[in-house]
């Protein structure tokens, strides 16, 4: 009997590795608010990563993290690089690779050993203000070691509720930060 239910455990575990590897190892997490301000305000504190602390999510769980802010003064190649001993902000760096200002802004985020993604903002006007469409788009194995890239794939599936809420939490911030501009 003992023999039979290790045997079936270790066939559960053997297909769920298996299925580690085949499963889609795409994440996307994206969330949006209207903002009451003008487009290309709301679009300034989005696209000068000076600006970010005032409303990042990530800034308020970490006030020592250090941040540095290179290349372009603005538009593509402007970059940020964060380190902080908090493992919810760890250490990475972020680089706008596209930019259709005031409308939209793509950036390259490298998170170190935790993988890299895709982030985008899409502003668009509506009423007297302005949607902004906040997404983050990963390939969950994409530089991952051989042996973790199940558990990655795994970790996928949960982005779009951890990532999320962050989401939410920083487009609130820039919604005060920008309507009372």
């Amino acid at each position: 009997m003992l023999g039979k239910i290790l045997g079936g455990l270790a066939a559960l575990i053997v297909i769920l590795v298996v299925l580690g590897f085949v499963l889609p190892d795409r994440a996307h997490v994206e969330r949006e608010i209207v903002i009451n301000a003008p487009q290309e305000e709301v679009f300034a504190l989005i696209s000068d990563f000076n600006a970010w602390n005032a409303w990042s999510p990530w800034a308020e769980l970490d006030p020592n993290a250090r941040y540095t802010i290179t290349g372009a003064a603005s538009g593509v190649g402007h970059r940020m690089e964060w380190t902080s001993d908090n493992p919810e902000v760890g250490s990475g760096s972020q680089e706008i690779t596209a930019v259709d200002a005031p409308s939209s802004l793509s950036a390259h985020l490298d998170f170190g050993d935790m993988g890299k993604a895709e982030g985008s903002f899409a502003l668009s006007p509506v009423g007297g203000g302005v949607k902004v469409v906040w997404s983050l788009d990963a390939k969950m194995r994409e530089g991952a070691p051989l042996y973790m890239q199940p558990v990655y794939t795994y970790m996928g599936f949960f982005m779009d509720a951890m990532g999320g809420k962050d989401f939410e939490k920083g487009l609130a911030a820039l919604k005060q930060v920008a309507e009372a501009e």
